[in-house]
């Protein structure tokens, strides 16, 4: 039996409105799954619950838990939302105890606008960020006039527009790079800016000329970033591998430990590779500092 929670869109705002009154008091000692200790000092035959956005993140873990858990000896419970805020809210706060969906620079920007303490444990994959548009074959078709959505959080707004500027849709302004915001761009060459929540662009791309897309909502809403994108960042020296990641204090669990070898052996390697056909390309290791 599939032990995966889905949230939908009214689910998940019902439930940002619990986590974010629960984010005011104080963290729970207790996990999800009833382990009330944390760290090393954890039962390493309690069940792990992790919080992931559904592809490639929970698609990742399903395989994980579905073959190579129990020989490993870990109980693994997959929680998936369709949010960048939740799994976070929900980590810090101990209602899950490891999140699979974000990458640093996301990270660090949430920890520091949120006052959270979350730390990334283990390098797992990268999902390039594309740019789509179903009015057009190729980057030369946006001209002055054409509307772009870019997503409104602040790294991957950054991370948009240096893929923009990269294949000459703007110019930004010297010495500016994937930190950019909008007052950055020194010259739009005409276009104009669509910011909406990551999630929700891939809905409204039939409603702009272009849509820079997360790898993840991309591959959700059928698109493959490795032929459907008129541009795609490149895979190589890509600092925006999704990890694993952790409260502080809990990077030291035994099934923490358990997940993140599992999640860097071959057996998910060739997953990925075979699943995702270049769409979501292997990154293991040991996060950036």
């Amino acid at each position: 039996m599939r032990t995966t929670v889905k949230f939908t869109a009214a689910a998940a705002a019902a439930a940002a409105l619990t986590l974010g009154l629960s984010a005011c008091s104080a963290p729970s000692d207790t996990s999800s799954s009833g382990s009330s200790k944390k760290g090393k000092d954890a039962d390493p035959a309690a069940e792990l619950v992790v919080a992931a956005s559904p592809t490639p993140h929970g698609d990742i873990l399903n395989f994980v838990r579905d073959n190579l858990a129990a020989k490993a000896g870990l109980k693994l419970k997959v929680r998936e939302f369709n949010d960048y805020v939740l799994p976070n809210t929900a980590t810090q706060n101990g209602e899950v105890d490891a999140n699979f969906f974000q990458h640093k620079p996301y990270l660090d920007d949430f920890n520091k606008k949120n006052k959270t303490d979350i730390v990334p444990v283990v390098n797992v994959e990268v999902e390039p960020l594309g740019l789509y548009s179903k009015k057009g074959k190729k980057v030369a078709d946006l001209t002055s006039g054409s509307t772009i959505a870019v997503p409104n959080d602040t790294t991957n707004e950054g991370r948009a527009l240096k893929l923009l500027a990269d294949n000459g849709v703007i110019k930004l302004k010297d010495g500016v790079g994937a930190e950019a915001k909008l007052s950055d761009v020194e010259d739009k060459k005409g276009v104009q800016f669509t910011e909406l929540e990551a999630a929700q662009i891939p809905s409204r791309l039939a409603d702009v000329d272009a849509a820079v897309i997360n790898g993840n909502f991309a591959i959700n809403a059928k698109l493959n970033p490795a032929k459907d994108s008129i541009a795609l960042e490149k895979a190589e020296g890509n600092p925006y591998a999704n990890f694993l990641a952790v409260k502080r204090g809990n990077e030291g669990d035994p099934r923490v430990a358990k997940l993140a070898k599992l999640l860097n052996s071959d057996e998910v390697k060739k997953f990925i590779e075979e699943k995702f056909n270049g769409a979501v390309i292997p990154a293991f290791g040991a996060p950036q500092s």
